[in-house]
């Protein structure tokens, strides 16, 4: 047999053609060495629709037990690196046809029957990401877990709270963490939502309009888990639809995306900590490192990286979004292109959630520094203006003298708090001596015990509402 014909032969269209691939084009358009990392799910989608084919008669029992068979020998080759992967058979799924037909005779070529690659590989990029969604929740668990054993230790210290990055309040350091908190616990809800969504079964839509042969695709669906919370077989109702859809794989990059920006907005503020002009924080050294030329430096690289590679992920979003954007009904070539982006979206997340587990824990919080910071900033200047409200002053007015008498403690460079009371009652003579309580950061944060406010009463109570959701 000539080369040539061994290049027809390796084609699963060769028939129709007179010449081979152009290598240029061959490797152009080859996805093997990214998509091969989709095997256990091609292997797994191929087992559900083998034991559908010997059900529905299509195919023998003997050819049944010969595929399941022929794929257990190319897992175990798999996974001992011994597989090879041709790049003449282009991608994941001809690959190991190819071998399982070298394994079992026509019992593998008898496998594809009522199927097309084109929904073979919409099925195997769902049951993919399903699984990785599945670890990305555990993960999202695991620095929830991280955030909320450093605000367990942390109830009790006073930190500036800011708008526009300028001192605004005092705040719990245990109630900033909370917040973060309540970020992740979004993104974890949201990608529940999308795994809805992703687990839904395209296999048996062929090429575009659905296949002559009796198949059973419910029964393929609940093999591969692709049920709903009643155990109810979810399945592409559309073949059109089924096999050009990848709004599962933008929505889940779009939630990837909001999780790494909650992760590049701590990763702003673990930066500014660190600095020696906050000096809120230090970073263990396992997860900073030095300069080449200053060595006084240990550099916050770990949340740089992370800020960097938040834009890599939104990139990858955005880069879907256009893929799609001027596709006509119904498979196209251009949605090989899927699966870089989306399999570096979720290496990147699953790598960052990983290692910010483990770094936030290493934090060794400074909380002289923070209070310090806190009193700055005339943080408490609304809890005079309240205090006024209280005596009786509206509020407009009561503001218009805390403006005066926060002047006056930057004339004087004094704290609120230690402004004499003679000179504190000249902006209202229904300020007594108790004021001091109220001037002070602690009394500022006892005030705000109210529901979802930063006093240590609340902070205890919403830790252990996080507490028992994520036991």
């Amino acid at each position: 047999m000539s080369t040539n014909q061994l290049d027809k032969k390796s084609q699963a269209w060769s028939a129709l053609f007179s010449e081979p691939m152009n290598d240029l084009v061959k490797r152009y358009t080859s996805s093997v060495f990214f998509d091969k990392r989709l095997w256990q799910a091609d292997i797994a989608g191929s087992l559900a629709h083998a034991d559908m084919l010997a059900a529905q008669k299509i195919i023998s029992s003997e050819d049944l037990a010969s595929i399941q068979k022929g794929l257990a020998q190319i897992s175990i080759e798999i996974e001992a690196g011994s597989f090879e992967w041709k790049l003449d058979l282009e991608d994941v799924h001809l690959n190991i046809e190819a071998r399982l037909t070298t394994l079992v005779g026509d019992a593998g070529k008898r496998l594809h029957t009522g199927r097309s690659r084109n929904d073979q590989v919409a099925t195997d990029v769902r049951l993919w990401l399903r699984g990785e969604i599945d670890l990305i929740g555990d993960l999202l668990t695991n620095l929830q877990k991280a955030l909320l054993t450093i605000a367990q230790k942390n109830v009790d210290v006073i930190m500036p709270g800011f708008t526009h990055l300028q001192v605004a309040q005092p705040v719990s350091f245990a109630h900033h963490m909370l917040a973060y908190i309540e970020m992740f616990k979004r993104d974890a809800e949201r990608m529940q939502d999308v795994r809805r969504r992703v687990n839904v079964l395209p296999l048996g839509a062929a090429a575009l309009a659905g296949t002559s042969y009796p198949l059973d695709r419910e029964r393929v669906a609940k093999a591969l888990g692709m049920v709903d919370a009643q155990g109810v077989p979810q399945v592409c109702q559309n073949s059109l639809d089924a096999v050009s859809d990848r709004d599962f794989a933008i929505e889940f990059t779009a939630a990837a995306s909001l999780t790494m920006i909650h992760i590049s907005r701590m990763s702003e503020e673990l930066i500014l900590w660190m600095s020696q002009n906050f000096g809120f924080i230090r970073i263990a050294d396992g997860f900073t490192t030095g300069s080449s030329i200053m060595p006084q430096k240990k550099n916050p690289d770990v949340p740089e990286l992370a800020r960097g590679k938040t834009g890599r992920v939104v990139g990858h979003l955005m880069g879907l979004i256009t893929l799609m954007k001027a596709q006509p009904l119904a498979y196209n070539k251009d949605n090989q292109e899927d699966k870089e982006p989306l399999f570096d979206t979720v290496d990147t997340l699953k790598d960052t959630l990983r290692i910010f587990a483990d770094m936030v824990v290493s934090i060794t919080v400074q909380p002289e520094a923070m209070e310090r910071a806190a009193l700055k900033g005339y943080a408490t200047a609304t809890d005079l203006a309240d205090y006024m409200v209280k005596k009786g002053l509206p509020f407009r007015d009561a503001h218009e003298a805390v403006a005066h008498a926060v002047k006056a403690a930057m004339q004087h460079q004094v704290d609120l708090s230690e402004l004499p009371l003679n000179v504190l009652q000249g902006f209202n003579a229904k300020i007594e001596k108790d004021v001091y309580d109220v001037l002070s950061l602690r009394g500022s944060l006892n005030a705000r015990n109210t529901l979802g406010g930063t006093a240590p009463a609340q902070v205890q109570l919403q830790i252990a509402r996080h507490l028992a959701r994520l036991a």
